[in-house]
């Protein structure tokens, strides 16, 4: 029996999904997040729920996203958060792992390699 290989998240390169909008004020960023699909729709219009959410990112957010350009991989970017936040990012790796798991999840960004990235 063959053995399973283990998911390397440092090899995956982060794509911001083009699906949703996002900007800069004073070194913090805002994603902003329109809420697609049947549900969603239902929710607005019985519900009164916002089409569109804000989301305001964290300072160290804000740096992460501002350089996931779809070119550096997971990994660069670690690298990059330990250069500029030294001790203060660690634990680095479990955070940044866990942190791009929820992006992805959230369907802001996709990983390259793991999902498919629109040309």
């Amino acid at each position: 029996m063959a053995k399973k290989k283990r998911e390397n998240y440092l090899d995956y390169v982060p794509v911001i999904d083009p699906r949703n909008t996002w900007d800069a004020q004073d070194g913090k960023v805002t994603i902003h997040m329109v809420h697609r699909g049947f549900y969603a729709a239902v929710a607005q219009k019985f519900f009164h729920t916002p089409r569109v959410s804000h989301i305001d990112l964290d300072e160290y957010g804000s740096y992460l996203w501002t350089r996931i350009d779809g070119k550096k991989t997971v990994g660069e970017l670690a690298r990059d958060m330990k250069a500029r936040f030294g001790q203060g990012a660690e634990p680095l790796y479990d955070r940044l792992v866990k942190y791009m798991q929820i992006l992805r999840n959230n369907h802001f960004i996709l990983l390259g390699g793991k999902d498919k990235v629109p040309s």
